[in-house]
């Protein structure tokens, strides 16, 4: 059984940092493309970065672009989520999604940015 559980979440001010973790069981992981979506309130959900796990190969919307770093842990099936510089429209549940054959998600880890 898959299960990708998502952790890091949480309030911070503006211009603050957090990383995000997404830890993988049951899933192929080295071979896997992981991405990072976000939903705010009343908005679709959005992707925000993604990783190839096997050789890192990465990608950034261009809203967190020169922000957010996407990084993996092949020995620990796990993916981060760096987010520096954050501003308050970066406040979102974050989830973790894995495809290898098909679409994997976390259940989601909520962002806020607030002074």
């Amino acid at each position: 059984q898959v299960q990708l559980v998502e952790s890091g979440g949480g309030l911070v001010q503006p211009g603050g940092s957090l990383r995000l973790s997404c830890v993988a069981s049951g899933i192929s992981f080295s071979i896997a493309t992981t991405r990072w979506y976000r939903q705010a309130p009343g908005k679709e959900r959005e992707w925000v970065a993604r990783i190839k796990n096997a050789d890192g190969g990465t990608l950034y919307a261009d809203s967190v672009k020169g922000r957010f770093i996407i990084s993996r842990d092949n020995a620990k099936n796990t993916v981060y989520l760096q987010m520096n510089s954050l501003k308050p429209e970066d406040t979102a549940v974050y989830y973790c999604n894995m495809w290898t054959s098909r679409d994997y998600w976390g259940q989601g880890t909520q962002v806020t940015v607030s002074s």
